[in-house]
């Protein structure tokens, strides 16, 4: 089976053109299936049967197991067997009628613009290190990037006289994005002052953000110098980069953006994942309306 596991994985790799997170996710879920599988006497992927998988489902949810991991983890089996199923290896799809976990779609947390403001305003852009980290998250917040994007971007990718940068994406797909001006402020004084100082030959690799040792800046790291600015700028909440993607998708549509062309930024092949962003700017609308509608006011008195 392990055999049928390495061709998949190959699969997603070559043809499916998955990023490399994609690709060891599906490999830990479905080295854990394969595991589960010899556990209970199964050496062959044809004797797989629907209740097998079912029997997994269970076990996962014993062990504690989240609805959103276990609806990942069928949907990591369900492509694998149409794989094999795809390429004559079995006979049958055992995950056919098997149905996904209902999961309860999680609002994104999301800071207001004052906090925002709050981060943004702590690094110093004073030394090499304020300026860089400066640049970073005012190129985060502009764009609305993941953070593997944010650190994936080269030199290449920067059109900042014309006010856009080139993203790649989720499956190697390309971007242009807009880029505002004070990202394009903080960006280029990196660019000038710093970025020079810092790279080094065969180091860099054209890369745009780079640590003080001049390699490609890595998601942890620049997941600890958010979390420092965080921190000094007072917030409790739970933020991560993705939090800054969330924020600036709700903040364009509380302004007012077209749903559409927040999904062209954000990169989401379905609007559907862009529209859950809408039922934020309700929830937002809903308390515009209860605390300033004079019949709303009214009601709240009423009820004290």
């Amino acid at each position: 089976m392990n055999q049928y596991l390495i061709e998949f994985l190959n699969y997603l790799r070559i043809q499916k053109n998955a990023s490399s997170n994609t690709v060891v996710s599906y490999q830990n879920d479905l080295k854990r299936y394969i595991d589960f599988l010899q556990n209970q006497g199964i050496e062959q992927i044809q004797e797989v049967k629907p209740h097998h998988i079912l029997q997994l489902i269970n076990h996962l949810n014993e062990l504690g197991f989240a609805p959103t991991s276990n609806a990942r983890n069928l949907s990591a089996i369900r492509m694998f067997h149409r794989y094999l199923n795809g390429e004559g290896y079995v006979d049958c799809d055992p995950t056919l009628n098997i149905s996904f976990p209902k999961v309860a779609r999680k609002l994104p947390s999301v800071l207001d613009q004052h906090e925002i403001e709050r981060i943004l305003e702590q690094p110093r852009p004073v030394d090499g290190r304020g300026i860089r980290d400066k640049a970073m998250l005012e190129f985060l917040y502009a764009t609305g990037t993941r953070v593997s994007e944010l650190i994936s971007v080269k030199l290449s990718d920067l059109f900042l006289q014309d006010g856009f940068v080139r993203i790649e994406g989720k499956g190697s797909k390309e971007r242009i994005v807009p880029i505002g001006e004070q990202a394009i402020f903080f960006t280029t004084e990196y660019l000038n002052k710093v970025r020079p100082r810092i790279a080094k030959p065969g180091l860099s690799k054209n890369y745009v953000f780079l640590n003080l040792r001049g390699k490609p800046l890595s998601r942890m790291g620049f997941w600890k110098i958010l979390r420092h600015y965080v921190v000094q700028a007072g917030l409790k909440k739970k933020v991560t980069p993705h939090t800054f993607r969330h924020s600036f998708a709700t903040h364009l549509i509380e302004g007012g953006a077209d749903l559409r062309a927040v999904q062209e930024m954000l990169g989401h092949v379905d609007i559907s994942t862009t529209q859950i962003y809408t039922h934020l700017d309700r929830s937002y609308l809903k308390e515009v309306h209860r605390t300033f509608h004079p019949r709303e006011k009214y009601a709240n008195k009423f009820e004290a």
